[in-house]
């Protein structure tokens, strides 16, 4: 595929770039919006990556590519950044969070519906210690039951790696999230439909592993997932259903469960411990802040500015 970056705000494209590139894919240009760098940086990223061209407008990029990465760290702008693509038919990958409040979900859901692919989310929904792990004989792992899943630095920004983690274990049907309390971090219950439980501890500030533990009815496994593989991980399950070589291993709504469950978390904990269905959520709610965190994140690289 001919492929396009938009927006070059975290270190995801230029670690994804050269995983593309083996994978098959030509990057043919770049568009960022200037969330997070000055606007001398895009030019200077596309040199050193040898990616032959810089957009100055979202548009002028349709016709020329095949499929689309979202990278923006505003998770709010990924349905607005992604329309002009899906309108024209163009795949899409958003990256994490893929989206901030229902209803950018809704419209998620809604190009599903009409047959558009798009896909994304965070790398751990496919992390290679579960997937080895779920290969095994549940004959002989057991089925799980119960699951303990966490990392740290924040709530929903990296957090999402923490649902993600979970459902790829669990799998699919969460029906509800309820707020438990913290120490360090924040503690939640996650119930799937089927009655099966996850815990996660996500937040603090500090970064920690990826982690799962899996209980059964024969025994426990503790999985802590190697960062260096997950970028590829990721690619490999998304691009060949971008170039559409292969079905969706997920539907919409499934992969949407990890942002649909944070948001649930929120409301939660907000709540002060109310349990939270997935399908309580509401349109109004304004869910989590991507810009607030977008400004957090710029200040964060510029201290002192650009």
């Amino acid at each position: 595929m001919q492929l396009g970056i938009v927006d070059i705000d975290t270190s995801h494209p230029q670690n994804w770039i050269p995983i593309e590139r083996e994978l098959g894919h030509e990057v043919v240009g770049i568009y960022d919006g200037g969330t997070v760098h000055p606007p001398a940086y895009v030019a200077k990223f596309a040199a050193e990556h040898r990616v032959p061209r810089v957009y100055e407008r979202l548009e002028d990029m349709v016709p020329d590519v095949d499929a689309v990465i979202v990278h923006g760290c505003d998770w709010d702008t990924h349905v607005e950044k992604a329309r002009p693509f899906v309108e024209a038919d163009k795949a899409v990958l958003l990256d994490k969070p893929m989206v901030g409040n229902l209803r950018d979900a809704q419209q998620l859901l809604d190009w599903a519906a009409q047959g558009k692919r798009v896909c994304g989310g965070s790398s751990l929904r496919v992390a290679a210690e579960v997937r080895a792990y779920l290969a095994e004989s549940e004959a002989e792992r057991g089925r799980v039951h119960t699951a303990f899943a966490g990392c740290g630095t924040d709530e929903f920004n990296y957090g999402i790696h923490a649902y993600a983690l979970l459902c790829g274990l669990m799998g699919p049907g969460i029906r509800s999230v309820q707020y438990l309390g913290a120490s360090q971090q924040r503690h939640l219950r996650v119930t799937w439909k089927d009655g099966r439980v996850g815990f996660l501890c996500v937040g603090d500030g500090a970064w920690l592993p990826f982690h799962v533990t899996a209980v059964t009815d024969k025994g426990v496994r503790q999985l802590v997932c190697a960062t260096g593989t997950l970028y590829r991980n990721l690619l490999a399950h998304a691009l060949p259903f971008l170039a559409g070589e292969a079905p969706a291993e997920l539907t919409m709504a499934e992969l949407l469960e990890p942002e649909l469950a944070a948001l649930a978390a929120r409301q939660s904990w907000l709540a002060r411990g109310v349990e939270v269905c997935l399908s309580d959520l509401r349109l109004d709610d304004p869910g989590f802040d991507g810009a607030l965190f977008a400004r957090g994140y710029r200040r964060q690289r510029y201290p002192k500015g650009w």
